[in-house]
């Protein structure tokens, strides 16, 4: 009778990896609000060539020799005026998100779930590096944005993608893309808006601020802008409001060249100087408060809106922890890991 030899012992290396692995991604902070942890931080962002599209012999010596130099202190004001005893905003908020999102998981720890920033502390690299160091062969990636660009969910991918041409043995992949019209999520936002309605009243416009994007990413077919107006529509009709009083308006414009307009602030402006006295303002594109909503939004365009005539300015903020959210993203990443658990 023929005789089989054992199957050698694996490489721990290479052991089978039987768990699945969830990882939320955000944009990322620095780590304090001063200009030297700044500076690397704004070159490691502005040198991802999905965030600034211009050809490095061009781009290179601007960022390096104007941006570097000018740019970091006065981020560094930006970010010491929303900075909290626990740190900054974005990374607190982000950690509360996995832990609430890990637990309505199944406190089984059926599921791994980690988290990172695509710039800055904990990286990707080193999260991933995590979820496979507690045997998740089958990992899905889920970048924190509704809205798909390239510079944000694309540029995600793409250091996922980097991180794993160092892996010999590589696990099963998925990804949300994006998910503008999640009937959840959009009934969260409503759910936000309302909450806030019923404390303060409602104004006489809701403004719907989205992140901006260079106009020539979406000449070039980049779906942000499209996703962004799914998204609005949705809310609004969500609210049954009547269209005249949603305006979709688009912020944190950087240069010289045009982007995605309408722009927040000249829009919030205007309407203050023709009669507006009272604006509510929410950003759907952001889960998670940061620099971009409560510096940008909440304090220099409440200032705009009210040095223009306006009155009462109200800011509604991110989803953050809010259960209806976090039942919402658990039932977002069940769908995307159908099959594996």
């Amino acid at each position: 009778m023929a005789r089989f030899r054992p199957e050698p012992a694996l490489n721990p290396a290479y052991a089978r990896q039987d768990r699945t692995g969830v990882l939320l991604v955000n944009l990322g902070t620095p780590a304090v609000p001063t200009a030297a942890a700044l500076r690397p931080w704004l070159r490691r962002f502005l040198s991802d060539p999905r965030v600034v599209e211009l050809p490095r012999v061009v781009w290179q010596p601007i960022l390096n020799g104007i941006i570097l130099v000018t740019r970091p202190a006065k981020s560094a004001r930006k970010y010491a005026s929303i900075w909290t005893t626990e740190g900054s905003p974005l990374k607190v908020h982000s950690e509360r998100q996995a832990a609430a999102l890990a637990a309505a998981l199944g406190p089984d720890g059926e599921i791994a779930l980690a988290w990172a920033m695509r710039y800055g502390t904990p990286d990707i690299a080193g999260s991933l590096d995590g979820l496979r160091a507690q045997g998740c062969g089958r990992i899905l990636v889920v970048p924190l944005y509704p809205q798909f660009a390239g510079s944000t969910t694309a540029s995600t991918l793409d250091e996922v993608a980097r991180v794993m041409q160092t892996w010999r043995n590589l696990p099963e992949m998925r990804f949300v893309r994006s998910f503008p019209d999640d009937a959840a999520y959009i009934a969260a936002l409503a759910a936000s808006v309302r909450e806030h309605w019923a404390r303060h009243g409602q104004s006489e416009r809701l403004v719907a601020s989205f992140h901006g994007q260079p106009k020539r990413t979406d000449e070039l077919g980049d779906p942000y802008r499209a996703e962004c107006f799914v998204t609005a529509r949705l809310l609004g009709e969500a609210l049954a409001l009547p269209q005249e009083k949603l305006v979709v308006t688009f912020q944190s414009r950087f240069g010289t060249s045009a982007w995605l307009q309408p722009y927040t602030l000249p829009t919030l402006e205007t309407l203050a100087a023709s009669g507006v006295k009272r604006v509510d303002v929410i950003c759907p594109g952001f889960t998670t408060d940061c620099l971009e909503t409560l510096e940008e939004i909440a304090m220099l365009c409440r200032d705009a809106f009210i040095a223009r005539g306006g009155e009462a300015f109200h800011y509604i903020p991110c989803l953050n922890e809010r259960p209806d959210w976090i039942a919402a993203l658990a039932a977002l990443v069940r769908r995307h890991l159908g099959g594996w658990c």
